[in-house]
């Protein structure tokens, strides 16, 4: 193994100290130090790269479910293909292509998918015959294939030369390494500014800290009051004996039905996968230490299904001798994401870990993203799926994290269903009616921990979710929830939303900076607003009730509830006098929503509610049965509607009282696959999807959310109006597909007049106009900024499988455009 090389003497101080020394944490000191910070110094307990970094597998495969995920792959590729030449060490790195089969039609509609996101992204992507694919790897038997895909940009490199060829360009730019030196501590001061590192050779003054420290990243997080959701899982491969047809140019094979992967190895063949249950290993605060370059026992028997399949599809592996076993632990997320960014509560300890397997392939552009996010003090691109944000305090359980971590191992292979629910580790955080819905047959999703009914089963039938490409057998019992809602009314429990006070003699001010609307309005007024970051993208969409002239409600999606606090708080105005509460846990919330929800709460609430006492953006307290909730006049769903925040002590009561009153009028349950649909044909927006930080107000056409006609400032309007002016180059549309069979699920290749030309961003069946309705993002495939006649003057046609199926296009919702049902 290599020898330590550098200084073993700890400096007294240094601007930023890094905390692990595998592929990711040289990969931040390479890009630090290449952004003109150099007075890095990067400490490894052990030495570099022996960590989980030396017995990964190296596998580079560029194409990601999202364009963001993908370009940081992209940028990884040419990286590794130039550093060789600019610090004089080899990282390894072979373009070798790679071939992944179907043995399924499931699998072959999936991987048609990939290769229309290959055409959205740029990135060249073949559709391959049974055939095809074996001449591409002629070892490999095809018999039982339905076909395959061709990227000839995936690629190998070797992790160990990597590490070293990052960690020889840092230092080249001035950057310190320290090898056999633990940290022990991460000290912080009263403003939550990590100031002092202390290792096992003296302490370290720091202005920014790094968590780099692959599996033991959970521990130095907790020296920090950091939460870093990560558990390990045995990770196993096999290196075999040279044998025939092996060749070094031999592309990477992926086999995921059989849950395998095959790459070339001195003649022979690395042969590893992601079984479906994994293995997990010790709790992460029982990781010993040492553990330098050391291995976990073999077990051959866990292995066995790998091996199997891998005998099925390269036959000559039954004769072909083993050389050696890699058992070697490797950290993983409850989400199959990895974590990066500043973390919530600091003002300078940043984390980039829990890889998940994909370490080698996205060190390059996640050191350069985070590097990049530590000079800029934000983002520079969308990194939400990755934030360490989308994470809570309780999401740090070591033993709901060792229950989570022996599935996620598993999903790299598994068919990506757009709408698959984690099966483990849940129930998790539950709402005061779950066990009104689970008697009412609800099927359960789960966003931020919380269970969430999709939708409801009749009596009798199984509530459980069926996966496919097509349409689903619940789909007629999501559409009369959806039509329901738009003839009578339905109840939707939303208590997943994310709530927040905020609150002080300085609350309008704050807010008129951080919001894009006009939240100096009087008390029972609501705003619906963007929050954006100084590059004038989206950090967030919510609605701001004011309460009191120095109290306002603020209410956003389930998912977003650490990151919008951290956002608010971070961005507050110098000298603000005002405090952010969560109060999520605190208030149920039921969503009455439909053209008789006025008349079903006026059978128990003494409050007018016609449009005239009572219109759209309004929010009072009323009484309601026995219980006073506060109503807010507003909808997700495009209709007239009411939500109704109820201190979750009274939420069973308030939904008995709703059902009841409204047995005669058609009153029903509702979950979110219903919700969708109905927001769909409305064409409202959803963060992480429409909304994200790389898209900015012009682009997803809520510029009327915005105050530009004032001369109020907020945090993103120059660069809104800069944007303005220039034109949008993406521009965001609703569509109805022409084929009323065809099922769509999100991520489809849009095309304009033949050409790709766009993403479906969300996607679901539209009851009301009985087909498939989404939003999607345009682009002219040039490049110029594009406009409502460059819209309207082209044919398109979305990729669903292997078929191209006939679109409409609309800068309008395709349901009620002019918005009458809210008004009513």
């Amino acid at each position: 193994m290599p020898e330590a090389t550098t200084d073993p003497h700890l400096p007294a101080r240094a601007q930023v100290v890094i905390i692990g020394g595998g592929v990711i944490g040289t990969s931040v000191a390479y890009h630090l130090t290449k952004l003109g910070w150099t007075d890095v110094l990067l400490i490894e307990q052990g030495r570099l790269s022996s960590g989980t970094t030396w017995h990964a597998a190296g596998l580079v495969g560029q194409l990601r479910a999202s364009e963001s995920g993908t370009r940081l792959v992209q940028y990884s590729t040419r990286l590794y293909a130039e550093l060789e030449a600019e610090v004089g060490l080899s990282t390894g790195y072979k373009r070798c292509g790679g071939v992944t089969v179907a043995r399924t039609e499931d699998r072959m509609t999936q991987l048609r998918r990939t290769a229309a996101s290959a055409d959205a992204y740029g990135l060249e992507c073949t559709l391959l015959t049974p055939d095809e694919a074996r001449e591409r790897y002629p070892v490999m038997q095809v018999d039982d294939l339905v076909g395959g895909i061709w990227l000839p940009g995936d690629a190998t490199a070797n992790p160990t030369d990597l590490t070293q060829a990052l960690a020889k360009g840092a230092r080249q730019r001035g950057a310190r390494i320290v090898e056999k030196v633990r940290v022990l501590d991460v000290l912080l001061d009263a403003t939550g500014s990590a100031t002092r590192v202390r290792t096992d050779a003296g302490d370290v003054e720091a202005d920014v800290v790094v968590n780099c420290a692959g599996q033991w990243a959970k521990q130095v997080g907790a020296m920090a009051g950091v939460t870093v959701p990560l558990h390990s899982a045995e990770h196993f491969y096999v290196v075999t004996e040279p044998f025939a047809g092996v060749s070094p140019d031999l592309p990477i094979l992926r086999d995921p039905d059989g849950y395998t992967y095959f790459k070339e190895e001195v003649g022979g063949l690395v042969v590893g996968g992601f079984e479906p249950e994994a293995k997990p290993w010790v709790s992460p605060d029982q990781i010993p230490y040492p553990f330098e370059f050391q291995l976990l026992d073999e077990d051959w028997e866990h292995f066995s299904v790998l091996m199997e399949s891998a005998l099925l599809r390269i036959p000559a592996l039954r004769e072909t001798g083993i050389r050696k076993f890699y058992n070697g632990p490797e950290s993983f997320t409850p989400d199959n994401q990895f974590i990066l960014g500043l973390a919530p509560g600091t003002r300078n300890f940043y984390v980039g870990a829990g890889f998940n397997s994909v370490g080698i392939a996205s060190a390059g552009g996640a050191g350069k993203a985070l590097a990049e996010w530590i000079v800029a003090g934000e983002p520079t691109s969308d990194l939400t799926a990755v934030d360490i944000r989308r994470f809570a305090r309780f999401n740090g359980n070591n033993r709901w994290l060792r229950d989570r971590v022996g599935e996620v191992l598993g999903l790299h292979y598994e068919i990506s269903w757009p709408n698959r629910e984690m099966r483990t580790a849940r129930p998790f955080r539950r709402s005061p009616l779950h066990h009104v819905h689970e008697a009412s047959n609800a099927s359960f999703g789960s966003r931020m921990g919380w269970e969430r009914p999709n939708f409801f089963a009749p009596p009798g039938s199984s509530p459980a979710i069926t996966y496919t490409w097509a349409k689903p057998d619940w789909l007629p019992w999501v559409a009369a929830e959806h039509a329901n809602t738009r003839s009578n009314v339905t109840v939707f429990d939303q208590t997943s939303f994310s709530k927040y006070l905020v609150v002080g003699p300085d609350a309008e001010r704050a807010l008129q900076w951080l919001c894009t609307g006009n939240v100096a309005v009087r008390p029972g007024r609501t705003v619906y607003t963007g929050l954006l970051n100084a590059r004038g993208t989206y950090e967030s969409d919510v609605t701001v009730t004011r309460l009191a002239p120095d109290e306002y409600l603020v209410v956003s999606s389930a998912a977003t509830t650490e990151r919008d606090q951290d956002h608010l708080r971070r961005n507050l105005p110098d000298g603000s006098a005002v405090a952010v509460v969560d109060v999520t846990s605190s208030y149920a919330v039921l969503g009455v929503m439909g053209p008789r929800s006025r008349d079903l709460l006026s059978r128990l609430t003494g409050a007018d509610l016609s449009g005239t006492a009572f219109p759209f953006g309004t929010s009072r307290e009323i009484d309601l049965g026995h219980a006073t909730v506060r109503a807010t006049r507003i909808t997700y769903v495009g209709e007239l509607g009411w939500e109704l925040s109820v201190p979750t002590e009274f939420a069973v009561g308030v939904h008995e009282d709703l059902m009841a009153a409204g047995a005669d009028l058609g009153v029903a349950g509702g979950g979110y696959y219903a919700i969708e649909s109905l927001r769909l044909e409305k064409g409202y927006r959803a963060f992480g999807r429409e909304l994200t930080p790389d898209y900015t107000p012009v682009d997803a056409g809520l510029l009327f959310a915005c105050k530009l006609r004032t001369d109020i400032p907020f945090l993103g309007r120059d660069a809104v109006e800069k944007a303005r002016a220039a034109g949008p180059r993406r521009k965001l549309v609703s569509f109805t597909v022409g084929d009323s069979d065809a099922m769509l699920w999100g991520g489809e290749l849009v095309l304009r007049d033949g050409v790709p030309a766009g993403q479906v961003t969300s996607a679901s069946w539209g009851a009301t106009v009985g087909a498939a309705v989404g939003l999607a993002y345009l682009w002219d495939p040039i490049g110029r900024p594009i406009d409502a006649e460059w819209v309207r003057s082209g044919t398109y046609e979305v990729a669903v499988g292997a078929d191209l199926l006939p679109v409409s296009v609309s800068l309008r919702p395709v349901v009620d455009p002019d918005g009458l049902r809210i008004k009513a």
